[in-house]
């Protein structure tokens, strides 16, 4: 059961009613809560968001810290001089719905009670397209607000678009069933849909579900991943209400990392490098992460203890927080971007996933004449030596008309060197100098490499907390402080070797890096049969 947590009390009689109190502030910088004549004098008056205003503690630290021990928090916070309120400098200057949304969201951040900004919200807005929130948030970090901050506001903002009350969710469904009606209409018709897309007959929504009705479509396949999900969140939240939840029950839920998966290779960083959308990169692409580690840590560390089903509601929560986030903000702006053309390429990459939640991709038939066109015009152009590279005398991406490649080695057509490559059991990247994705070779792979990440710099394939790892290990080949960087990991319950190493010429000039991903299974298999013979004679 929830603890409630009412923040207009003092420190001193929220720590009296919860001793753990203590220890959870004093992690978040409130260090002078342990001295007891403090506790027995200041804290008898001070209420958290006053201390942590003082202690210049961001509410956007503290709020999620105690939620995330299982507090449910109410009560009126003070009245911060805050952006956004009535008759401030925002709304007196008459700006943007931009600067209006931009300003909900930092008044959620310094710790204003929801309702309080919720109320704001429904007076200034009847409706905000998904675009809108991402730009607000977008700025805020142009603007200098941290990223943990953003994505910790992330979670808690989603909160203001869902409809609380009565009248709100009622008028939600009103517009949910006008939306179905012209799905209906819509459904499975490609060309409709497409003109109304052009000319902008159907809102920003409705385009996304029109879109997402037509058989193969990517979008449809990932919102009826999430219709699954919404299902199994429901049968173990109801299973964990009689604390009846089992491993089996988790391990289904844990598919969602395919999901989200697929989101990080073939929407986010293309979002981010095409069309310099940056938010959903830098503030989703984290929570996946958090939610997918979640769940994994639940699933090893099963226990009937009520700190294992309060971690458990925490990662429910997030996951059904992302399911909204996908369908009101990240969907309807890929919608909002993508061409055709790169909705072709999502489906053509999206065929290399595993199949989650039983829901098959289906055979978007649009897609399939496009990609097929596209390869017959290719091996046409490569086969009668029409195709021009970036050198006289080249053809297709730089090979020579007559298809073979010279090399001190020796000499292959190009046929014979792309099976070459395919064969070797590793899997191969290949990044330039100036750090582009210039080659994959082809197969199944336990690191998905989307063919539309080729041409694309090799950063905006990572998440934010790993990019800063890939340009140290880049720069080091660069600078020759570093040839090589072996790692060893475990990756969909397998042993994993992974090397990257700086590619030089015979004049050490360095002409780019190679990442090579190698399934150790079959060593780890070995050496354990060795040992458990050993250990018998």
């Amino acid at each position: 059961m929830a603890k409630k947590l009412d923040m207009s009390k003092s420190v001193y009689e929220l720590v009296s009613q919860y001793p753990e109190l203590v220890g959870i502030l004093e992690g978040l910088g409130f260090k002078e809560i342990t001295k007891p004549a403090m506790l027995n004098s200041v804290g008898k008056v001070m209420t958290i968001p006053k201390g942590a205003k003082m202690k210049k503690i961001s509410m956007l630290k503290v709020v999620p810290a105690l939620m995330s021990e299982g507090f449910e928090l109410s009560g009126k916070m003070p009245a911060f001089a805050m952006l956004g309120k009535k008759g401030d400098e925002v709304a007196a200057e008459g700006n943007s719905r931009n600067d209006l949304l931009k300003s909900y969201l930092k008044r959620l951040g310094e710790g204003e009670e929801l309702e309080a900004v919720r109320a704001d919200f429904v007076e200034n807005f009847q409706d905000v397209e998904a675009a809108e929130i991402m730009k607000a948030e977008q700025e805020l970090m142009k603007e200098g607000t941290p990223l943990e901050e953003v994505q910790r506001l992330c979670d808690i903002h989603s909160a203001l678009f869902h409809g609380s009350t009565r009248e709100e969710q009622i008028a939600n469904a009103e517009r949910e069933v006008a939306a179905s009606v012209k799905r209906q209409e819509l459904a499975g018709d490609e060309v409709r849909v497409a003109e109304a897309a052009k000319e902008h007959e159907l809102s920003l929504q409705e385009r996304t579900d029109g879109f997402a009705s037509v058989a193969g479509h990517p979008l449809g396949v990932l919102q009826r991943e999430n219709e699954v999900l919404e299902k199994l969140i429901a049968e173990i939240r109801a299973k964990a209400a009689e604390r009846k939840v089992e491993v089996k029950d988790l391990k289904k839920m844990r598919e969602v990392a395919t999901h989200y998966a697929k989101k990080g290779d073939l929407i986010y960083p293309q979002l981010a490098s095409k069309y310099d959308v940056t938010g959903p990169s830098n503030v989703m692409w984290t929570v996946d992460i958090e939610i997918r580690n979640a769940l994994g840590w639940l699933v090893k560390a099963p226990s009937d203890s009520d700190s294992w089903y309060e971690d458990l509601e925490d990662m429910l929560k997030r996951a059904e927080e992302m399911i909204y986030k996908e369908k009101n903000i990240l969907f309807p702006v890929a919608v909002d971007n993508f061409t055709k053309e790169d909705w072709y390429g999502v489906y053509r990459d999206a065929r290399d996933y595993a199949v989650v939640f039983g829901v098959k991709p289906g055979v978007w038939m649009e897609a399939e004449r496009y990609l097929a066109n596209e390869a017959d015009e290719g091996a046409t152009k490569a086969g009668d030596g029409t195709a021009t590279g970036r050198d006289s005398g080249t053809g297709l991406a730089g090979v020579p008309v007559d298809g073979v490649i010279k090399m001190p080695g020796g000499s292959m057509t190009v046929e014979q060197l792309t099976a070459m490559l395919n064969t070797i059991p590793l899997e191969i990247s290949f990044i330039d100098a100036n750090d582009i994705n210039r080659y994959f070779n082809e197969g199944p792979k336990e690191f998905k490499r989307p063919m539309s990440a080729i041409g694309r710099e090799v950063y905006f394939c990572h998440p934010p907390k790993v990019e800063p790892i890939v340009r140290n290990i880049l720069e080091s080949f660069k600078d020759n402080s570093v040839d090589s960087v072996p790692v060893w990991m475990e990756k969909n319950g397998k042993t994993m070797y992974i090397t990257y190493t700086a590619v030089r010429d015979r004049n050490e000039k360095y002409l780019g890096a190679i990442e090579l991903v190698q399934d150790m299974e079959f060593a780890r298999e070995h050496f354990e049969r060795q040992k458990d013979l050993k250990s018998r004679g």
